[in-house]
């Protein structure tokens, strides 16, 4: 297959799945038919492409073929007789079906308006999978499978649990939709609150698998930070009175402000310290500043804000009697601070120990302690930081996770203890998934074996 052939074929894949898929089961209600249907596409994309040429527009080729599979499995399905009717009843009976000189992937976003006033079958997606009758986890796998594409090794690996309990899970979730005849829809304004910490994980899931992949060669995948970038930005104006939705678009637009400098142009991992700052994204770090700022004082209009450059606030702190900030608030105060260091030197790591110690409190998690045991570390010195991790090993909570021992090297590194830093240099590799992270971690550890 021609080099361009396999690119066009990789890129639609990454810009029309979820598109693709989140038409079909609004089409059908059929979760498992529209999956299947659009890996069909996309397997005839492999063998007529190279054949017949690369299609003017890709996703409509796509769209029109997994349009047409899904409506071939309905005929066959002597049974199912009825959801044929009324999968075809949602054209007009006057036009003939689309084909894909009439079908681009934008028109998959074309749908008919529902109570919430969003037309978007994807977003629709992700609140039908955030439905309070799944289970969290069930929520987020369900959407990160359905909608990014990722496979359930991917997935599995995100939720460190083996692979064979993941697929039961989406399953599961999926039979779950289906027999309790859970909608299809964005819901009413009056339920939007019960499903908001749903959407957000599955949101902040989406771009963390971007921002840093759970495996593959390659440590980012700017594709699902970006749609999961769209998504925030919809759910911002679904949900204008919601702090915690402009929370977590500043924390993704502060983050993904410093893609572009986490890899060099090997495709190797650089950490924060010694990244090219000028290289980060300053129209994110303004935009993301201002809706943080948006979001810390509800009584400022809220909403994506203008790209200008924001001073940044000191620390969250709200209003008089107000509900104090939440995680994704916090969170991006941390970035926050990031943003506005002109050098890593100039980092106030006190500042975001101490936004760690409040995020433990709201939300507490073990990767959460590792991260403050990270900044505890650059704050009072690697010894106190070296304390925390060895806590959370002797606890058992982050077995298998590979930045734990990955910081206890970094840590023992800077303490001048090059063997003990050696040997978690060694753990972290073993468990380390993606390639651009294990090249990292073998040149930490050769620096460390030659000062041994």
């Amino acid at each position: 297959m021609e080099p361009d052939v396999e690119g066009v074929i990789a890129e639609s894949f990454r810009d029309q799945w979820g598109r693709i898929v989140a038409a079909l089961i609004s089409m059908t209600g059929d979760w498992d038919l529209a999956e299947d249907s659009a890996q069909d596409a996309f397997a005839r994309a492999l063998r007529a492409w190279p054949r017949d040429g690369i299609p003017d527009r890709p996703g409509a080729w796509l769209t029109t073929a997994a349009r047409n599979r899904a409506l071939d499995v309905l005929r066959r399905r002597a049974n199912e007789a009825a959801k044929l009717r009324e999968a075809l009843m949602l054209s007009p009976t006057d036009a003939p079906a689309p084909d894909a000189s009439a079908l681009d992937g934008s028109a998959l976003d074309d749908s008919a308006l529902d109570d919430s006033g969003i037309a978007d079958d994807r977003l629709r997606l992700i609140f039908t999978c955030c439905h309070p009758a799944l289970a969290l986890e069930a929520s987020v796998a369900l959407t990160l499978r359905t909608l990014a594409g990722l496979t359930t090794a991917e997935i599995a690996r995100a939720f460190l649990v083996p692979e064979p309990t993941m697929a039961q899970r989406l399953v599961r979730a999926k039979h779950k939709i289906r027999n309790a005849r859970i909608p299809y829809r964005v819901p009413s304004a009056a339920l939007l609150p019960e499903r908001t910490t749903r959407v957000l994980g599955v949101l902040y899931l989406l771009f963390n698998e971007g921002y840093s992949a759970t495996s593959g060669a390659d440590l980012l995948r700017p594709d699902l930070c970006a749609e999961a970038i769209r998504l925030a930005r919809l759910l911002a104006v679904l949900m204008p009175g919601e702090p915690e939705a402009l929370g977590l678009l500043a924390l993704m637009l502060l983050q993904d402000s410093r893609r572009a400098a986490r890899t060099d142009g090997a495709g190797d991992l650089v950490t924060l310290e010694d990244q090219d700052r000028s290289r980060w994204n300053s129209s994110e770090i303004g935009e993301g500043g201002a809706v943080l700022e948006s979001a810390l004082e509800p009584g400022r209009p809220a909403g994506p804000a203008g790209p200008a450059e924001p001073e940044g606030p000191a620390g969250p702190k709200g209003p008089a009697g107000s509900r104090g900030p939440g995680p994704y608030q916090l969170q991006a105060a941390i970035a926050a601070c990031h943003a506005r260091a002109a050098r890593a030197e100039d980092t106030d790591w006190a500042e975001i120990a101490r936004l760690y110690a409040l995020l433990a409190r709201v939300a507490p998690s073990p990767v959460v302690e590792l991260n403050r045991a990270v900044a505890v570390g650059m704050a009072d010195g690697p010894a106190a930081g070296l304390a925390l991790a060895d806590e959370l090993e002797a606890s058992g909570k982050l077995a298998g996770y590979h930045l734990l021992p990955a910081t206890r090297a970094d840590l023992l590194r800077r303490l001048g203890r090059f063997a003990d830093a050696a040997e978690a240099y060694q753990d972290a590799l073993g468990l380390a998934a993606t390639g651009a992270e294990r090249r990292y971690l073998e040149r930490r550890l050769t620096e460390v074996t030659g000062q041994g």
